[in-house]
């Protein structure tokens, strides 16, 4: 996971000392707190009950340690008694709350741990738990005027930021595709890419909108590479405007219009309907509201694309991440997303899984994040940099263990005849 100093939380620095408290030299966030009682030791054992009894050791601000065995992977130290009860008062939201501020500590690999923690508590998909989450964390809406608050959230925070380890190439922020294990960062965006286009089968001329667009790397690509003439539309204000630059400076700004507007608002009528990595942030409430757009805008033969994030059931996105890293998202299930197609008489054409792809993107965006720690601590903080890494490497766990799916499903309108025999196409070698 590149260097393992940036993966690990080294203990180095911190000591108990004769009053019971951890010092730490690198952190003013610990409290002093008194000497561990039952009631501690009684949370900390319900936890690893309730985690399904990991290989892990924790260690409490006193120095005592429980579940200590020499054959643990990890240890988990816990420096205050509030950063114990508030983890177990709701593990899921406040781990991720106080890690990233330097109340749980850990040595060992990060995703390793998050991992193992997975595979030993499998609470996805518990209706009651969910109920419980949803009480505790209701998302946040996807409204206009929502959808615009929770992307400036998370893409606005800088471009300098992402290009330090997203692919170099185009800026892509959603999942790649390795048709060889040996590709680069950069070499499967550019496969990831060239799949799409094979799927919707572009043509030189053809018109093509793109809901949702990122900095615009698709778009530009499929312009440069297919010769279609494609609209682009994005709420992002940031992103728009990178995107907008990079076309004139590639050439490509006569057939590439980068729209800063919201995906409800597209006019005009296209063959060709993409969306790659929008979905996550619209929200199950507007499904029916996407599809009447794709409904509008979709010429009689025309084909779409959409690339999302998503699950085997119906479940809320990790409380913590949905309210420090990507407000409104919620990644659907097969079914959920039928209320795109349905209520419009689309048909499905095709249905691709490449969930373990996304676990090697974001492999590959942690080892460069971790190799940028030091800038980013700058343009930042280091609770920032705790927070982000906390978010890619749980990100990876979550494809691992089959928590997350990434689905691509194209489409086109029930009555087309006009539609590929066979799969043979998207692995023809054409570009």
């Amino acid at each position: 996971m590149g260097a393992e100093s940036t993966t690990q939380d080294a203990l180095e620095d911190a000591s108990i000392n004769t009053n019971h408290r951890v010092v730490q030299s690198s952190s003013g966030k610990i409290r002093r707190s008194s000497k561990v009682n039952q009631f501690d030791l009684w949370l900390v054992n319900k936890l690893f009950a309730m985690s399904g009894h990991p290989p892990f050791t924790m260690q409490l601000w006193d120095g005592t340690e429980i579940n200590a065995r020499a054959s643990n992977t990890h240890k988990l130290f816990v420096t205050d008694r509030q950063a114990l009860w508030l983890v177990a008062y709701d593990p899921e939201f406040y781990f991720g709350e106080l890690y990233s501020t330097h109340r749980l500590i850990l040595t060992g690999d990060l995703v390793e741990f998050l991992e193992t923690d997975s595979r030993h508590c499998r609470s996805y998909g518990n209706k009651w738990i969910d109920l419980l989450q949803f009480l505790r964390h209701p998302p946040r809406l996807n409204s206009l005027s929502g959808s615009q608050k929770n992307i400036h959230h998370h893409y606005n925070i800088g471009n300098d930021f992402y290009s330090l380890w997203l692919d170099q190439d185009e800026n892509q922020y959603t999942c790649a595709y390795y048709p060889r294990e040996d590709m680069t960062l950069e070499q499967a965006q550019v496969a990831k890419l060239h799949h799409v286009a094979r799927k919707l089968k572009l043509e030189p001329g053809q018109t093509v909108v793109e809901a949702g667009c990122g900095w615009g790397g698709l778009a530009r690509f499929f312009a440069k590479n297919y010769g279609v003439n494609v609209k682009a539309y994005n709420i992002s204000h940031e992103q728009v405007r990178f995107a907008t630059e990079k076309a004139r400076e590639e050439g490509v700004d006569d057939k590439v219009e980068y729209i800063e507007d919201d995906y409800r608002n597209i006019t005009g009528t296209y063959d060709v309907f993409v969306s790659v990595g929008m979905l996550e942030h619209v929200g199950k409430r507007q499904y029916k509201t996407l599809g009447s757009v794709v409904d509008s805008c979709l010429r009689e033969d025309g084909i779409g694309l959409i690339h999302t994030i998503g699950r085997n059931r119906p479940g809320l996105m990790n409380a913590w991440i949905e309210k420090r890293i990507f407000p409104g998202a919620y990644p659907p299930s097969l079914k959920e997303m039928m209320d795109i197609f349905e209520p419009n008489h689309l048909s499905i054409l095709d249905l691709e899984n490449i969930r373990l792809h996304y676990a090697k993107t974001l492999t590959h965006w942690l080892e460069r994040f971790n190799a940028n720690e030091d800038k980013i601590t700058d343009m930042f903080d280091s609770d920032f940099v705790r927070a982000w890494r906390l978010y890619l490497a749980g990100s990876i766990t979550a494809f691992t263990t089959a928590q997350l799916q990434l689905f691509q499903v194209v489409f086109t309108r029930e009555f087309n005849n006009s539609v590929s025999s066979s799969r043979s196409h998207i692995y023809e070698e054409g570009h």
